[in-house]
């Protein structure tokens, strides 16, 4: 594994630009839906597809790193709400939004980046991101279920078919669902489709860091909320953050260490609980008119963190293996 700071750098190198190009409005104003769009649909199901048709579907099935990384983003998210209902009774959204905060993780826009440079021409690299990706989606689908029951209260479909049209509607789940059944069922991949979907995939990375920037500079724009006292908005910040990229990474690594995972699948899943909170959790919010603003923030404070986190994570990582 290459040291993490070198990528780090270019990640957020990338998401700064267009950050900056947003707050100049050198492109149009919608360019980061654009590029969003095209990512979430196009780019990142073709990585995922071709990654995982071409993984042996033994290598996939990493069931102790499956239940690690998924426990790990279930027994946060649940804190967080505790905290959240304790802090602020009766408001079963504001904690669902939080919980989601402290769980939802970029492991998609930032994490399949990071991986492919931090294990370049590493299938399990991708596969692992491709996973946790997976992971990340149903507890997005679970969180906005949560939502839904929370604020309209005369549901007419059930909260189940809610979370599965969720689900099935995802090109991220499209696109691992499909990988793993050729994978599975041993389907050879042509060589000029392998070689098409592994350049339509290698766009995922620059286009999604570069949107991330852009959803950044117009989130800490947006917001209605009522004004939270610094002091309060600092310590609410604090935890969220701390619960995210400290308390998530910390108990992914106890349970991937229960579970016997290799320590290659280990490091990688520890750096991808390790990630900051996921742009797609300020969409949501503002869907819901709940915590957009105080979720823009968070967002921004824990990618910026991660500069110095990841590094440390790294750094113990290595004394502990």
């Amino acid at each position: 594994m290459a040291n993490i700071l070198t990528p780090l750098i270019a990640v957020f190198g990338i998401m700064l630009l267009g950050f900056i190009v947003q707050k100049l409005k050198v492109l149009p104003h919608d360019t980061d839906f654009t590029l969003n769009e095209y990512v979430y649909y196009v780019a990142f199901p073709a990585i995922l597809f071709i990654a995982l048709a071409e993984t042996d579907i033994h290598e996939i099935m990493q069931w102790g790193f499956i239940a690690a990384f998924g426990i790990a983003m279930v027994v946060t998210y649940f804190i967080t709400v505790l905290i959240s209902s304790i802090a602020d009774k009766k408001q079963p959204a504001l904690a669902a939004i939080r919980g989601l905060n402290t769980s939802f993780g970029n492991t998609a826009f930032i994490g399949i980046p990071l991986m492919m440079m931090l294990y370049p021409d590493n299938n399990h690299a991708i596969t692992a991101a491709a996973i946790a990706s997976l992971l990340s989606v149903i507890m997005f689908a679970f969180a906005m279920v949560n939502m839904e029951l929370a604020i309209n209260k005369k549901q007419k479909r059930h909260p189940v078919l809610i979370m599965l049209n969720a689900l099935i509607s995802n090109p991220i789940v499209i696109g691992c669902t499909l990988g793993v059944m050729a994978s599975a069922l041993y389907i050879p991949i042509p060589d000029s489709i392998s070689m098409m979907m592994r350049l339509i995939g290698n766009t995922s990375s620059p286009c999604a860091l570069f949107a991330i920037g852009m959803v950044l500079a117009k989130a800490m724009h947006g917001g209605t909320e009522p004004e939270t006292p610094p002091h309060h908005l600092a310590i609410e910040m604090g935890i969220l953050n701390i619960l995210k990229l400290v308390i998530q990474p910390l108990i992914a690594y106890g349970l991937l260490r229960y579970f016997n995972v290799d320590n290659e699948l280990l490091i990688m899943g520890v750096i991808l609980a390790a990630l900051p909170t996921a742009a797609s959790v300020y969409l949501l919010a503002q869907r819901y008119q709940t915590y957009g603003l105080s979720s823009a923030k968070c967002i921004l404070i824990s990618t910026l963190a991660t500069f110095i986190s990841l590094p440390l994570i790294e750094q113990l990582l290595e004394q502990l293996s």
